[in-house]
C-alpha cells in the first residue's frame, strides 16, 4: 500500500512563473497547481526523450537494409509499369 507523502522544500521561482501560477491556480493551492504542471513537464520530457530515441533507431539503417529497400522500390515501379 503506497501513501502518498509530500516534502516540504524550498526553491526559487522566476516572478514570472509565480505570477502565472497565481492567475492559473483558480480554486486551488498554488502549490497544487505548481505540482501539476511540473508533473505534465516531466511527462512532456519523457515523451521528448522517447522521441528522440525513436528518431535514433529509425535514423539508423544499415546499408543491406537501404538497398533492399531500393530494389524493392525498382521492383514496384517495374511491376505498376506492367499494368
Amino acid at each position: 500500500m503506497t501513501t502518498n507523502k509530500k516534502l516540504a522544500k524550498s526553491f526559487t521561482i522566476d516572478p514570472s512563473v509565480f505570477t502565472y501560477l497565481m492567475r492559473t491556480a483558480a480554486d486551488r493551492s498554488v502549490s497544487g497547481r505548481l505540482n501539476e504542471l511540473l508533473q505534465r513537464a516531466i511527462l512532456q520530457e519523457q515523451y521528448d526523450q522517447l522521441e528522440r530515441e525513436a528518431q535514433e533507431f529509425f535514423a539508423a539503417e544499415s546499408k543491406s537494409s537501404r538497398r533492399e529497400t531500393r530494389a524493392f522500390q525498382r521492383a514496384s515501379l517495374r511491376s505498376l509499369a506492367r499494368e
